[in-house]
């Protein structure tokens, strides 16, 4: 484990260990396609340094109220920041994290200006919902899914395009923006010049890993919708479209590289 810096400090080593096939990076949207946006400089190049092996899943992330807010829909929400301009605060990872930048992208499209509340930890944010000091939060499934199931918190929307198995209930944000679809995902990389058969086996491995029911179910638990559908060539068209993708978001929502 090498935690810290949205993930940099992972991927920097990651992609100056040997191509040997026996160094795999367990890569994140933040540390492969994010990050390229957000920061001035990094110490690794996502595109060049790495061979995308597998998708593993994708994560949902959810928008939730404080029981205390009274905010009961993502209706509910748009109408009370529209009424109270740029006075509503969302609980967020920071601005310019993936729940920040999700939180973001909503307020455009919604047409309304969200306050962000950045926290280091979520434990830390959620409370602050919880005690209904801030009324919105933003963060990963695997976050908030307890405190949804229990009643703590109201869920107003998870940011696939379809309702997730975990929280069935909860609608997709694209019943409210059509066509939306916003997730986080987790794949495996190596570094370049790994031998191509290497890329191959993990590929195929993964794939028949995946769909172990046992294996779905966990990663389900820990907020991940397992996917091993995209075969080394997939995976290579996937990343393209995920910087794409990520470059029009960025600008819409005006985030400037620091």
């Amino acid at each position: 484990n090498r935690p810290g810096g949205q993930n940099v400090i992972g991927a920097q080593a990651a992609a100056r260990s040997a191509p040997d096939g026996y160094t795999f990076l367990y890569g994140t949207t933040a540390a492969m396609v994010t990050n390229a946006f957000t920061f001035k400089t990094l110490p690794y190049d996502p595109e060049k340094d790495f061979i995308p092996v597998a998708l593993v899943g994708r994560s949902p992330f959810v928008i939730a109220a404080s029981t205390a807010s009274g905010i009961r829909s993502m209706a509910d929400a748009i109408a009370r920041a529209k009424a109270q301009p740029e006075k509503i605060a969302i609980a967020t990872e920071g601005p310019k994290t993936f729940a920040g930048m999700l939180a973001d992208s909503v307020a455009a499209m919604a047409g309304v200006k969200l306050t962000h509340v950045p926290y280091t930890k979520a434990p830390d944010a959620i409370q602050d919902v919880l005690g209904g000091r801030v009324p919105l939060v933003c963060l990963p499934d695997a976050a908030l899914a307890a405190y949804i199931k229990s009643g703590q918190l109201q869920a107003l929307a998870v940011s696939t395009a379809e309702r997730v198995p975990n929280l069935p209930g909860v609608p997709s944000l694209s019943e409210t923006f059509a066509g939306f679809d916003y997730s986080g995902w987790n794949a495996l990389f190596v570094p370049a010049g790994t031998p191509a058969e290497v890329v191959a086996r993990a590929n195929r491995d993964l794939a028949a890993i995946l769909k172990q029911p046992e294996v779905v179910q966990r990663l389900q638990s820990l907020g991940s919708l397992a996917d091993g559908s995209l075969n080394p060539a997939a995976m290579q068209g996937f990343m393209k479209a995920e910087r794409e993708r990520w470059a029009a978001i960025v600008k819409s929502i005006g985030i400037v590289a620091e």
